[in-house]
């Protein structure tokens, strides 16, 4: 299965649990490979609330002539950006080569549109007569985190998202204002956090961090992110699960970490964890605690692309289980029931045994008792 797909897949099994929604078919089957395009923004889509009036797209690069726009709109549009009549707060100004922020930008944009560009700095100034911005994404830049003012967000009170994906910086950005609710700063060069930045962002949802240079999590670090729900520290260098990580966690991803193993204390503390993806950390059956996973919130499971050669111990209540691309060789039912009865059995509907050492006819004849409720393997 291509990568771009998996992750897509993986978004879509998840929003399935979310909302209580499951689409795959009871088949016994194996995925072939497909390609769809990447979904960038940080590696998880971005929703857009057409009940709120927002924007309902990312870019109006070659939908239709800019000049139609500044004809048909009333408005003052900077000459480095497109002004969609439809939506009067919004700036479209990316995919334009600029080197600097667009001069003179509407006292009335809320919206403001800046990836793939060769932006390098951001100071107080470039956003000095606005008041009101609620989303400013700059992902695809070249922005340096010395390049960066201080207090260059602290007046955007009203700001919800702030997204800096895939650019140059080395630290985390200071002084983001209290009501952020999504921060997303994948495919930097961050290496730490530092101790008080996110301490008053108590309203953060998303923090997006995959594809940095984070070693660890200091105590601290993390704190005040009460509404946390998402957090995703892939393609880091973590040898282990990180300590010190907000409880309200749901969404925790660790995938492309060298982890060295999995102790029975090491996810201790997330009372609210419904999805742990640990695919690609080069994980090994005798490295993982049998209680690793022994989390009843838990709902999804991915440990993908390991050196897994056996099933480990998950919880009855997991419904989503991905050990494809591992070397497992026998399937134990133990593994999903310590026990059998009326009301003893595992509730896993989807599991994925592809791409192991293992076919259909070696699973037992006592499988159907414990995974009643299974609707798909993939084997």
């Amino acid at each position: 299965m291509g990568q771009a797909w998996k992750t897509v897949y993986r978004e879509l099994v998840s929003m399935s649990v979310l909302h209580g929604l499951l689409v795959l078919p009871c088949v016994f089957a194996v995925a072939s490979p497909t390609t769809l395009s990447n979904m960038d923004y940080g590696g998880i889509p971005l929703w857009i609330n057409r009940m709120l009036g927002e924007p309902s797209v990312l870019s109006l690069e070659g939908r239709l002539d800019p000049a139609w726009y500044r004809a048909n709109n009333p408005q003052a549009c900077p000459q480095q950006c497109d002004c969609p009549i439809q939506w009067p707060t919004a700036l479209y100004c990316d995919h334009r080569g600029l080197t600097r922020f667009p001069d003179f930008l509407p006292a009335t944009t809320q919206y403001l549109f800046l990836q793939r560009n060769t932006i390098l700095s951001l100071s107080s100034p470039h956003l000095a007569n606005i008041t009101g911005l609620r989303w400013l994404i700059l992902d695809h830049n070249l922005m340096r985190s010395d390049h960066l003012d201080r207090g260059f967000l602290q007046n955007q009170t009203h700001l919800d998202y702030f997204f800096a994906n895939h650019n140059q910086l080395s630290s985390m950005p200071s002084n983001l204002p209290a009501g952020l609710k999504q921060l997303r700063l994948a495919h930097n060069k961050i290496s730490n956090i530092g101790p008080e930045l996110l301490k008053n962002l108590h309203n953060l949802t998303v923090l997006l961090l995959q594809g940095n240079r984070l070693k660890t999590m200091k105590e601290g670090e993390l704190d005040g992110l009460f509404s946390l729900k998402l957090l995703d520290l892939s393609g880091n260098s973590f040898s282990s699960v990180p300590k010190y990580l907000p409880p309200s966690v749901q969404q925790l991803y660790l995938s492309n970490n060298s982890l060295s193993g999995l102790h029975e204390d090491d996810l201790v503390g997330f009372v609210n964890l419904r999805h742990l993806r640990l695919s690609h950390c080069g994980l090994q059956s005798h490295d993982i605690h049998c209680q690793a996973f022994n989390i009843s919130s838990l709902v999804e499971l991915d440990l993908s692309y390991n050196k897994l050669t056996s099933i480990p111990t998950v919880p009855a209540t997991l419904q989503h289980l991905y050990l494809e691309a591992n070397e497992i060789q026998e399937f134990n039912v133990t593994s999903f029931c310590r026990e059998v009865g009326p009301l003893s059995y595992s509730r896993l509907k989807i599991l994925r045994l592809d791409g192991n050492k293992i076919s259909y006819r070696q699973l037992p004849s006592d499988w159907v008792f414990c995974l009643r409720v299974i609707e798909s393997i993939y084997i």
